[in-house]
């Protein structure tokens, strides 16, 4: 099996799609000849055709707004918002029209389009292309939220997410894009969806994370072992609906859970997990539950993106405060 980066197999997973439903289409900006401005869609307009891969004009709401007429109309669009900072042009067509498409036609119609963006700091971007406004795309009704973490979950999420009949917000993490690789069968074989993936057993505290943040926690749990911690990895994948079974399960095991995110951390993905976690899984709880996130500002430039972003040492704290928590 081949070795393929995020962004190669976001290429496969939309390739393979395409080859087995002649209804996926493909538009955005630069898509096209370009191949998008990480080359995510290198390639598919040599073997689709400029029928099947549109390019369009700067203007993410015109982009949002034929994706959902395309997908009410029986096709299945795939568009992409070069970075997620831009993706709020989009939020008046995902709100009153993918999102409520099912209910407002009392399920006569639905809204089969994904929606897809870079999200994320770490690649020294200006502030509006390191956005991550996963808790704002998930506080809205009728779509899903995805956040993939690797090539593998990329590759099979994507593939999901077209299959599904529902509006999905597909987000991926720019600074893992190419950041290492993984063994890939080009298979056709999509992932679920509304899943959590245990990616490290443990017994000592629960580490749930998503996207570009499950590499450093992955980092943290190492750090972890060599204390003598056995952290258990969560990566949520879907964040809307997610699965908080899996999450309580885990916490249930280890009687400690930290929540860790990039994103600023009032009102962020983070405290929806925390408040849930706290809530039906209270009697688990050996200690609070701790959250690690980025900060209330806007994402800094260059010189101060990594003292924003979570890290493996901030990880590794927020556990050694829930494992040694004294009350």
């Amino acid at each position: 099996m081949p070795q393929v980066t995020l962004v190669e197999a976001i290429n496969l997973a939309l390739a393979s799609e395409m080859a087995r439903d002649e209804s996926v289409v493909v538009l955005g900006q630069d898509v096209g000849r370009d191949g998008g401005v990480f080359r995510s869609t290198l390639g598919l307009i040599d073997r689709y055709g400029a029928e099947r891969v549109l390019d369009t004009p700067l203007a993410e709401g015109m982009i949002a707004g034929m994706a959902v007429g395309m997908a009410v109309e029986g096709l299945k669009p795939v568009a992409e918002i070069q970075f997620s900072g831009f993706a709020y042009a989009t939020i008046d067509q995902i709100i009153n029209h993918a999102g409520r498409m099912r209910y407002r036609t009392r399920g006569r119609m639905t809204c089969p389009m994904v929606l897809r963006t870079p999200c994320g700091g770490g690649i020294h971007a200006p502030e509006h292309h390191s956005e991550s406004p996963e808790a704002m795309f998930a506080h809205i009704p009728g779509i899903r939220v995805v956040y993939p973490s690797s090539p593998r979950t990329a590759y099979g999420l994507l593939l999901a997410a077209i299959r599904d009949p529902d509006p999905v917000i597909f987000l991926e993490p720019t600074r893992l894009y190419r950041l290492f690789r993984e063994e890939i069968e080009d298979d056709g074989a999509a992932l679920p969806l509304d899943s959590c993936f245990t990616l490290r057993e443990g017994t000592d505290v629960t580490l749930v994370t998503w996207g570009g943040m499950v590499h450093e926690t992955l980092g943290a749990a190492d750090a972890l072992a060599e204390e003598g911690y056995a952290a258990e990895v969560i990566d949520v994948a879907t964040l809307k609906p997610y699965d908080l079974e899996t999450i309580l399960a885990s916490v249930a095991r280890t009687g400690r859970c930290v929540v860790v995110s990039e994103a600023p951390r009032t009102a962020g993905f983070a405290a929806e997990i925390a408040a849930a976690v706290s809530e039906h899984g209270l009697l688990s709880l050996m200690a609070p539950v701790q959250r690690v996130t980025g900060y209330d500002t806007v994402m800094p430039l260059a010189r101060l993106e990594k003292r924003y972003m979570p890290d493996v040492a901030r990880i590794v704290a927020g556990a050694r405060k829930a494992i040694g928590w004294a009350g």
